[in-house]
């Protein structure tokens, strides 16, 4: 028997995944035909004066299919006898179609069960099968009433398909933004695989999307307000299309179908360049120019009137300003975050960089959905119908980045004003004003501001060492409790009552809120003086014991009854550190733990313990040295 080549065996495996995705493709673009063309049918059959058969209603749906991938059809059946092209695009229908080709090609690329084929692979699978089935349609739409015009296939068709099909992939990739392909500039290459790159590429792009939609936004809002002021002429064109139900629910159909490029025909107006009603006429917030030719329709009852136009006509352009500002302001919020230390936001020429590059896609995003929603309805007059995308796109550009790159510029400037303007800011330690009563408790503060500052602290060193923290705005009066002098928690009057001592580290945000010797002399008072308890690395513990009850020589005093009353069985005391020459008993090690009232007081306490201890226990007392007890009989 021989073994089988692993590269053999993986080309197997491979082969059912490719066949897989082309299946993905073919049933992507049967389910969208076959929804269209339900839709098309009940429509057939609820008129009440069908002008052809059921194949003809097929046939119908199969052309406007295309038609919403942006294929050019042709009615040969006019009243002049020459064919007219139908070029207008509703967006809405293409909304369907586009994303079940991307989720068919993100499917194939990471399929949940079996082996999964190549990128390449899965793309160029689903793309050809979506595309037999393009052709199919294309083939049996051509003795319809709508026929798809050969030429267009190919171009916008396919690459239509291709792009949605690209999507899904990269979106079954987890939208990665590199590495290249190989044939790419090696210094292209190289930009891309920066981290700062893609984080500048990605802030550009949502600042990008931000502003289509913006301008998408204020177009459908322009054009309700036209419709809303023109509503009788939209209702009487709306029942003068159709006199029956069925007809009239058609025509509601496509007026919906119509509404995203209505949206961009208004943010066309208001960006300066309008829109074409036929070959010799156009609609500008200056006014409209030549005659137009409408066709009676409800969504063109929005049209402006002839003649010069006025206030509310120029009021448009608010449209573009707003787009411009939302590009600022999303690209000023990755640029300058509101938390982020001042040394972590770009500079001024980065934020200026990648507003330019928002307001490049912007404008080439506005170019490519204007070219969408344009174009003929017929011929002669109705041969240019819709928005110039080549002045739309540009348009766009020029007030993004005419607007958009000072405000941007402002904007930054605003969020990294010093604290003495606003909220936003770093505030350096130094720059802290001193408080003036902070030696009024002693050195000592709560314990709540003692544990907030040893966190915030320990926070702002994870975070990257920064010096000072920024003043939030909703939590204005943080680290200002000693320093305004109030009674409440934290203030004054809460400081000289706490038995907590500040930690050292504290002092470091304000020398006078909890100075470095204030907790050291505290704790020397209690429990001994400590090497180097005066240096300003010091920081004691705020839970040691302050009471006699756990000195050496109460402990001493109370294992030795412990001791007598086991009748010998315990060991003797453990042996700590020699004590200096000339101090001896308990008294004498607790003065030298301590100096002052405090110290002779807590040594006093102790061997007053001691004493009753023995007194009590009536076991032995003291020998005459008085180093310990003595024995008994």
């Amino acid at each position: 028997m021989t073994q089988r080549a692993p590269q053999v065996t993986a080309d197997r495996n491979r082969a059912p995944a490719l066949v897989s995705a082309l299946l993905r493709g073919v049933v992507a673009a049967g389910l969208g035909l076959g929804a269209l063309a339900v839709l098309v049918v009940v429509v057939w059959i609820s008129s009440p004066y069908p002008d052809s058969g059921p194949d003809g209603a097929l046939r119908s749906a199969a052309g406007i299919w295309l038609l919403a991938h942006g294929a050019g059809l042709v009615r040969p059946d006019t009243l002049s006898g020459v064919p007219a092209p139908v070029g207008v695009v509703p967006l809405l229908l293409a909304v369907g179609p586009l994303w079940l080709t991307h989720r068919a090609a993100r499917d194939a690329a990471d399929p949940e069960e079996g082996p999964a084929p190549s990128r390449t692979g899965a793309f160029c699978a689903v793309t050809a099968g979506y595309l037999l089935v393009v052709a199919g349609a294309a083939a049996y739409a051509r003795g319809g009433a709508l026929r798809a015009d050969p030429d267009t296939l190919a171009f916008p068709v396919a690459v239509v398909v291709a792009g949605a099909a690209a999507a899904g992939v990269w979106t079954a990739a987890g939208r990665p933004l590199g590495p290249l392909p190989s044939w790419s500039p090696l210094a292209l290459q190289e930009a891309v695989a920066r981290t700062l790159f893609r984080d500048r590429a990605e802030a550009a792009c949502r600042s990008a999307a931000v502003g289509v939609a913006v301008l998408l936004g204020g177009g459908a809002l322009l054009v309700a307000v036209a419709l809303g002021r023109n509503a009788a002429v939209a209702q009487d064109a709306f029942l003068g299309l159709a006199g029956d139900w069925a007809g009239r629910i058609a025509v509601l159909l496509l007026a919906v179908a119509l509404v995203p490029n209505a949206a961009l025909w208004g943010a066309s107006y208001g960006l300066g360049p309008g829109f074409a009603l036929g070959a010799g006429a156009t609609a500008t917030p200056l006014g409209l120019d030549g005659a137009p030719a409408v066709p009676r329709f409800p969504l063109l009852a929005a049209v402006p009137g002839p003649g010069p136009g006025n206030w509310p006509n120029w009021a448009a352009a608010a449209v573009p300003v707003a787009a411009a500002l939302a590009v600022a302001w999303f690209t000023v919020r990755r640029a300058a975050p509101a938390d982020a230390p001042r040394a972590q936001a770009w500079s001024w020429r980065e934020t200026a960089r990648v507003t330019l590059l928002a307001a490049l896609g912007c404008g080439l995003a506005t170019a490519v959905l204007a070219a969408w929603a344009g174009g003929p309805l017929g011929t002669g007059e109705l041969s240019a119908f819709g928005p110039v995308w080549w002045l739309t796109g540009p348009a766009a550009f020029a007030w993004t980045a005419v607007i958009g790159v000072p405000a941007a510029l402002l904007l930054r400037l605003w969020r990294l004003r010093t604290p003495g303007w606003a909220w936003r800011g770093d505030v350096a330690d130094a720059q802290e004003p001193p408080a003036a009563d902070a030696d009024a408790g002693g050195g000592r503060v709560t314990y709540e501001e003692a544990f907030e500052d040893e966190f915030e602290g320990a926070y702002e060193e994870d975070a990257g060492g920064a010096a000072g923290r920024p003043r939030r705005w909703w939590a204005p009066w943080r680290g200002r409790g000693a320093a305004d002098g109030d009674g409440g928690p934290g203030g004054p009057a809460d400081l000289a009552g706490s038995s907590v001592p500040a930690p050292a580290k504290a002092s470091a945000k304000s020398p006078a809120k909890s100075p470095a010797k204030a907790p050291g002399a505290a704790f020397g008072a209690q429990s001994g003086t400590v090497a180097g308890s005066d240096g300003p690395g010091f920081e004691p513990y705020d839970f040691l014991p302050t009471d006699p009850w756990h000195e050496k020589g109460a402990r001493e005093a109370r294992w030795a009854s412990l001791q007598r009353g086991s009748g010998g069985l315990m060991a003797d005391f453990p042996a700590g550190p020699a004590e200096p020459a000339g101090l001896a008993g308990p008294a004498a090690s607790g003065a030298v733990r301590g100096a002052g009232g405090a110290d002779a007081k807590a040594a006093k306490a102790v061997k007053d313990t001691t004493d009753t201890t023995d007194t009590t226990d009536g076991q032995g007392t003291d020998g005459p040295d008085g180093d310990g007890p003595a024995s008994t009989p």
